[in-house]
């Protein structure tokens, strides 16, 4: 067990980065069990001990077992100290600022826009091909991170003007999945993920979450 007692599941996707690169950018010691979401390793008896809906990624901390990575990534920013520079609102107004953005990342574009692409293109012998959702779904996307592009460049070079939160990482592992599907970016949105993929953490979860 890692000295902070805590294990990760989950490799190969953004959504299974996200926990990787919080507990990078906190400095976090971690035991870690690379399970890809579609290797059938979560269907197993053992997994689904630990998360019935057979999902990754999935942290534990001690006896707290939560899944759902933008979860995942809030708890850990609240459950221990936050490294110099990384924004964890303590006040209502500066969380529902910080959380405006999380919801708005997570289901305009994660959810209702990426995950339905993945879907019908990347997993399509599951979920059949939809040529038209797909064609929608990418319109969809550009449009409301369209919406939002002058925002991404008006807080400097983070999200918020507080400094590296939670919602950043929300954030470029989207824009990372959208261009994965040749989704074309705003120059404010491609020069923010330019800026924040340079950091270290972010290079170093990838390596753990991307791995053969």
């Amino acid at each position: 067990m890692a000295p902070n007692e805590l294990t990760l599941w989950g490799m190969g996707t953004v959504r299974q980065l996200r926990p990787h690169w919080m507990l990078a950018e906190m400095g976090l010691d971690y035991e870690y069990f690379p399970v890809h979401p579609r290797s059938g390793e979560t269907l197993k008896p053992e997994f689904l001990k630990i998360n019935p809906r057979h999902k990754v990624p999935v942290l534990r901390h001690r006896d707290m077992i939560i899944a759902e990575s933008a979860a995942i990534i809030q708890y850990l920013s609240e459950a221990f100290e936050p490294p110099a520079g990384m924004y964890v609102p303590r006040d209502a107004t500066g969380r529902a600022r910080l959380n405006e953005w999380c919801y708005f990342i997570m289901s305009e574009l994660d959810a209702t826009s990426l995950y339905l692409i993945r879907r019908h293109l990347g997993l399509k012998h599951l979920y059949g091909e939809a040529p038209r959702a797909v064609e929608e779904a990418r319109k969809y996307f550009s449009e409301q991170l369209g919406a939002v592009a002058d925002r991404v460049a008006a807080n400097g070079p983070f999200l918020l003007p507080e400094g590296f939160s939670v919602a950043d990482i929300l954030m470029i592992t989207c824009l990372d999945w959208a261009v994965d599907e040749k989704i074309d970016l705003p120059a404010p949105a491609a020069a923010y993920r330019d800026r924040l993929r340079q950091r270290a953490p972010y290079q170093s979860a990838c390596r753990k979450a991307y791995q053969n």
